[in-house]
């Protein structure tokens, strides 16, 4: 029977009323526990069951309880939910969502699954244990509820083959890629029976409400992402032996040169365990018929040999690297593979791989990477086009659509580009004329395309993006919640531009302030944008937005400048940076039209001072936003510590209170250079009222316009200026002494304690009585004042030092 998977074939008409209000999923190992985990950070109760233990833990014996005892019963649910909240992968956005969980067992709590409107089913990776699953939640779920199952690569139809019709209408795949939070990707996968409606509805559900990335897969072995991932990793194997190339030497040639991440091929196979991709390798060769994909999909006998050791990788201690902690460090070891020894790790360059480190941007990379010959460009020419001759030639197998192919690479594997949009970047006819040449046979229809008189599988027209489908370019799928601030400049929407910033017309009379300098730094430059777009949208615009596309909002402010300028003692321009700073900040936040920002990951120090001046911040779910400053020595001096000063004091209005307890959190916050672990956290840490957190990190843009439109349609008035009632010379004793106490105890050091001095000096609004009334304006004296004292410091300018050289903090 023919599948398709269009999202034209699937958008039905009757979904607009559906919700999901509860879910259940069964099985509490590592992808279930963290699936009830995503489900509980979009606000949705949960239900986590697993099979009830047939014996007693020594710890059960001791504390007299009896294999019926609720607690031995509902242990493995309720052992993995109370794991959550301490993971080293972080699944809950806050420690306290985790009371959205409720543990059971399939045996008391089975009927429970009737009051939920999707039952993920999460079991053993085998057929006929989910087959009998399936069964067991066919009896007991309500009509019109959703069941879905998450596997890597199993039949969906065959799992549901035995349940009824109704069930089946209802039933389809939901492949979550591990961890669920982190990884963008999921796949669904819609059985032959499932009603397009149902489909439909879980592609905008798990979009919007969870934030994925879908991409609607067809029911074939290991699905996309899988599928062509592991052909490439196993290719890449055989080109290693091919020609006598090291583990080093293909994880330099498979990494970030070619738009792939830093785990290449063997770090990444260490991570993913390679126990588990000899699996996944398994199911594609005894689910294919074609002979020569199944000479590749056949496991090697190296991997087959690490697996028998319990070499398979990090989760083992050692795979393809190992890690040896000695004295001086850790040292990493590469595993030789004609030895079967570790050695030490050597690093790797030539001529292709320089000249891709040369150059920024995965494309760039890619091409000057690919365009000068060597050893090692050669190793990933040979892998690449077989990768992409079998991408095109299971197009219409595993998904109609090139898009959900590149999406599926790119959200699942993190690769930068496609396969079908590196093709683009390589030259398609040039690239499959050398392939043919080298012997290798293209799809029929790659050719038919080309000799059409197409040279691209994608192409862009007035900022609309155009893809290949069934013989025609295919407009792609616009989403209303989806800016492109680069299809936006594409048509021509800059309104001023600079070095470090533009400003764009967003429609609706809604302009956005984008930072373009490298990591989005904050330099003069974007100072002066910052200035020049406040007084063009106090003349035209109904409001601004700050955000952008870069990998992080904003890392900062611009170290190297400062330090620089510290260094050659030209401390009146370190001054005049620091006032345009404020100034900036404070034009913002006195702007007559509302201001709206949208972070998304890294956004530290001055990427957070920006944001604060802000109306409203419409946070990324994933945005990692705290005042780092103190890491190299310095303090928050763009109006950080100002507005921290100020929300404390406007949360104990009445004279009588005591705003010192939220003092002492906020100085540690700063102190200690607290980074919040996702937006939610963000809200909480920070603590501003109107504040939102989107889910899908693309939607982020779309909410922070519709939030300036509201707060224009609500009849905007900018805020007054700034008082703050602070604690004063008494509250900074307070802070001071605690500081005192850590050094005491050997927990900071000298220098630590001079910057946090000065820390409270701010925080408690100086050398004044408490209760003191304060302006802005007074803050901000104190804030450049301290910061100007801290950059003469030598132990500072080490710490800065340290920062640009290292990447990391100096504790000096």
């Amino acid at each position: 029977m023919n599948q398709t998977t269009t999202r034209e074939a699937v958008r039905g008409s009757g979904v607009a009323s559906r919700n999901i209000t509860k879910a259940a999923v069964i099985g509490s190992g590592v992808m279930g526990s963290g699936i009830a985990a995503h489900l509980a950070n979009a606000g949705i109760p949960c239900l986590l069951l697993d099979i009830v233990p047939k014996d007693l833990t020594p710890e059960e014996e001791k504390a007299g309880l009896t294999l019926d005892h609720p607690k031995v019963r509902n242990r493995l649910a309720a052992k993995a939910v109370a794991a959550l909240p301490k993971s080293s992968t972080a699944p809950l956005y806050r420690a306290d969502f985790v009371s959205r969980i409720t543990p059971g067992n399939m045996e008391d709590h089975l009927s429970q699954l009737k009051e939920a409107d999707w039952i993920i089913e999460v079991v053993t990776e085998r057929l006929e244990i989910k087959k009998s699953i399936l069964k067991t939640i066919e009896g007991v779920r309500k009509e019109g509820a959703i069941v879905s199952t998450n596997t890597s690569g199993i039949s969906v139809n065959a799992m549901a083959e035995e349940c009824g019709e109704e069930f089946r209408r209802h039933f389809l795949g939901t492949h979550f890629f591990n961890p669920p939070r982190h990884m963008k990707l999921l796949e669904i996968i819609p059985g032959f029976d499932t009603d397009p409606d149902i489909t439909q509805f879980m592609v905008d559900f798990c979009t919007k409400r969870l934030g994925k990335g879908v991409v609607l897969a067809k029911d074939t072995p290991n699905f996309i992402s899988n599928r062509i991932g592991t052909y490439g990793l196993l290719v890449t194997l055989q080109e290693m032996v091919r020609n006598s190339y090291s583990v080093e030497e293909v994880d330099a040639a498979t990494g970030p040169v070619l738009g792939r991440p830093k785990s290449a091929t063997f770090r990444t196979l260490d991570l993913v365990g390679i126990d588990t991709f000899v699996h996944v390798a398994k199911n594609v060769y005894d689910n294919v018929q074609d002979g020569h994909e199944k000479d590749v999909f056949t496991v090697p006998d190296v991997l087959n040999e690490l697996v028998s050791r319990g070499w398979i990788g990090e989760k083992g201690g050692l795979g393809f690297y190992k890690k040896i902690k000695g004295d001086q460090g850790s040292t990493i070891l590469s595993l030789n593979l004609s030895t079967m020894e570790y050695n030490p790790s050597a690093k790797i360059s030539s001529a292709s791989i320089e000249a891709a480190k040369a150059v920024k941007g995965a494309k760039r990379k890619i091409k000057a990477f690919l365009g000068t010959k060597d050893r090692y460009s050669e190793l990933a020419w040979n892998v690449l086009k077989q990768v992409l001759v079998y991408s095109a030639e299971k197009l219409g197998e595993i998904a109609d659509s090139i898009q959900e192919i590149d999406n599926a690479m790119k959200w699942g594997f993190n690769w930068e580009l496609g396969p079908f949009e590196t093709w683009d970047l390589i030259g398609l006819p040039e690239s499959v004329q050398r392939m043919e040449a080298e012997g290798l046979t293209v799809p029929a229809w790659v050719k038919d395309w080309i000799a059409a008189g197409n040279k691209s599988f994608y192409q862009e027209k007035d900022g609309q993006v155009f893809h290949y489908l069934k013989g025609e370019y295919k407009a792609v799928d616009a989403e209303p919640e989806r800016i492109s601030l680069s299809a936006l400049k594409a048509q021509n929407r800059v309104i001023r531009s600079n070095t470090g910033a533009n400003l764009l017309d967003i429609g609706d009379d809604v302009a956005l302030l984008e930072f373009t300098s490298p990591n989005n730094a904050i330099g003069a430059d974007i100072l002066v944008m910052i200035q020049q777009s406040v007084e063009e949208v106090r003349a035209n615009y109904r409001g601004l937005v700050l955000a952008n596309e870069g990998r992080n909002f904003c890392v900062g402010a611009n170290l190297m400048l400062m330090l620089m300028e510290a260094q050659s003692g030209d401390w009146d321009e370190v001054d005049d940076i620091i006032r345009l700073f404020q100034g900036s900040m404070m034009k913002l936040k006195r702007l007559e039209k509302p201001v709206v920002a949208a972070p998304h990951r890294m956004t530290l120090g001055g990427g957070v001072e920006a944001c604060l001046p802000a109306d409203r911040i419409v946070f990324s779910a994933e945005t990692y936003f705290g005042l780092v400053e103190t890491g190299v020595g310095l303090i928050p001096a763009g109006g950080g510590c100002k507005e921290l000063a100020l929300m404390a004091s406007s949360r104990y209005p009445d004279p009588g209170s005591d705003p010192q307890p939220e003092i002492n959190r906020m100085f540690e916050m700063v102190a200690m250079a607290k980074t919040s672990t996702s937006g939610h956290e963000a809200v909480q840490m920070y603590g501003r009222g109107a504040d939102t957190v989107v889910m899908n990190q693309d939607y982020r843009i779309y909410e922070a316009k519709q939030a300036v439109l509201e707060l224009d349609r609500a009849g905007y008035v900018p805020p007054q200026p700034g008082k703050a009632r602070v604690v004063g010379r008494d509250g900074r004793a307070v802070l001071q002494m605690g500081a005192i106490d850590m050094r005491r105890g050997g927990y900071i050091s000298d220098h630590d304690l001079l910057i946090a001095k000065k820390l409270a000096h701010i925080l408690t609004g100086g050398d004044v009585p408490a209760g003191t009334i304060v302006s802005e304006e007074h803050l901000l004296d104190l804030e450049r004042e301290a910061f100007l004292s801290l950059l003469g410091e030598v132990k500072t300018q080490q710490r800065m030092q340290h920062m640009l050289a290292k990447g990391k903090p100096l504790r000096n």
